[in-house]
C-alpha cells in the first residue's frame, strides 16, 4: 500500500516535469520543420511561471465558475496520471478500473465546456460550443479502445488492460484497432490540424480566451499534461511492457516510447493546416464507426 502511494506520487512529479518538456521538444521540431530558429525547450516552464505570477484578471460572467473549470481541468487530467504504469505497474490499481479512466478524461473535457460558458464571451461560446461537437464524438471512440482491451483481457481492472493486453487472443482486431486509434491521437491531444476548439488566427483560442494569470496556467499546463497522459496511455494499452521488475529500466523504456508518440504528433501538426471544424466533426464520425466495427469482430474472437 505505501509502495503503490509513493508510486503514485512519482508518477505525477514526472507528468509535471516532463510534459512541459514535451512540449519544449514540439515546439523546437515544429520551428526546425518550418525553418525557424524557434523557442528554447524550457521556454514552457517560464511561459507557466509567468503566468502563474502575473496577476489574476476576471472577467466574464461567473468568477468563480471559472476559478472551479481551471481547478477542475488540471485535478482532472493529473488524476489519470496516478494510473499510469511507468515501473511495469498501475499504482493506484486497486483504487480504480477502466472506466473510471473514461470518466477523468471526459471530465478534463467537460471543465473547458464550463471555462467557455463562464468566460460568456462571443468567442469562448464559439469555442465551448466546438469543443462539445468533438467531445460527442470523439470520446466515444477511446471509450471503445479501453473496451477492446478489457474485451480481450476479461477484466476492467488496469493490470489487466495494460500492457498490450489488446493483443492476447489474436493480432488482426488489435493491430486495426492500433492503426485506427494512431490515426485519432493526434485529435485526443488537441493538435493541429485537430486544434478547431482553440484555433488561435481564428477564434484567439476560444474557450480561452478571457483568462490570464493563474487560471490560464492551470489549462495551459493542463493541455501540456494532456499530451503525457494520451501517450502514456497508448502506451500502456498498446505497447508490451517490459518484464524487468527495475524502476530504472522501466521508467525511461516507457517515457521513451510516450516521445516517440510525441513526436509523431509534431510532425504532423507542423506539415498539416488546420480542418475546419464540419470536417473534424466528419472524420471523428467515420473512426468512431471504424472502431466499432473493430470491437464487434474482437467480440467474435477474431
Amino acid at each position: 500500500m505505501g509502495f503503490s502511494v509513493l508510486a503514485a506520487f512519482i508518477n505525477v512529479a514526472l507528468a509535471l516535469a516532463i510534459a512541459p518538456f514535451f512540449e519544449g521538444i514540439i515546439r523546437k521540431i515544429t520551428a526546425i520543420i518550418q525553418s525557424r530558429k524557434g523557442p528554447p525547450v524550457n521556454q514552457p516552464y517560464m511561459d507557466i511561471a509567468k503566468l502563474l505570477i502575473k496577476e489574476d484578471i476576471e472577467s466574464g460572467h461567473s468568477h468563480i465558475m471559472q476559478r472551479f473549470s481551471a481547478l477542475l481541468s488540471f485535478a482532472a487530467i493529473l488524476s489519470v496520471v496516478l494510473f499510469l504504469p511507468f515501473n511495469g505497474f498501475s499504482p493506484l490499481n486497486y483504487g480504480a478500473d477502466a472506466i473510471l479512466i473514461i470518466y477523468l478524461l471526459s471530465l478534463s473535457g467537460i471543465s473547458v465546456l464550463l471555462a467557455g460558458l463562464s468566460a460568456g464571451s462571443t468567442y469562448s461560446l464559439i469555442g465551448m460550443s466546438r469543443e462539445m461537437m468533438s467531445m460527442m464524438t470523439l470520446e466515444p471512440l477511446f471509450a471503445v479502445a479501453i473496451i477492446m482491451a478489457a474485451v480481450k483481457a476479461g477484466s476492467l481492472r488496469l493490470d489487466a488492460i495494460f500492457g498490450g493486453a489488446i493483443y492476447s487472443q489474436g493480432t488482426i482486431t488489435g493491430i486495426c484497432m492500433l492503426v485506427l486509434m494512431l490515426f485519432a491521437f493526434q485529435a485526443f491531444v488537441g493538435r493541429a490540424p485537430f486544434d478547431a476548439t482553440e484555433a488561435e488566427t481564428e477564434i484567439m483560442e476560444g474557450p480561452l480566451m478571457e483568462y490570464s494569470g493563474p487560471k490560464l496556467a492551470l489549462f495551459k499546463y493542463s493541455h501540456m499534461i494532456k499530451m503525457f497522459v494520451y501517450s502514456g496511455l497508448f502506451t500502456a494499452i498498446f505497447v508490451p511492457q517490459p518484464c524487468s521488475v527495475h524502476w530504472f529500466v522501466n521508467i525511461p523504456i516507457f517515457i521513451a516510447c510516450q516521445s516517440v508518440f510525441v513526436v509523431a504528433a509534431t510532425l504532423i501538426a507542423a506539415t498539416h493546416a488546420r480542418y475546419r471544424i464540419d470536417q473534424v466533426v466528419r472524420y471523428y464520425a467515420v473512426l468512431f464507426a471504424a472502431a466499432l466495427v473493430i470491437l464487434a469482430l474482437s467480440l467474435m474472437g477474431l
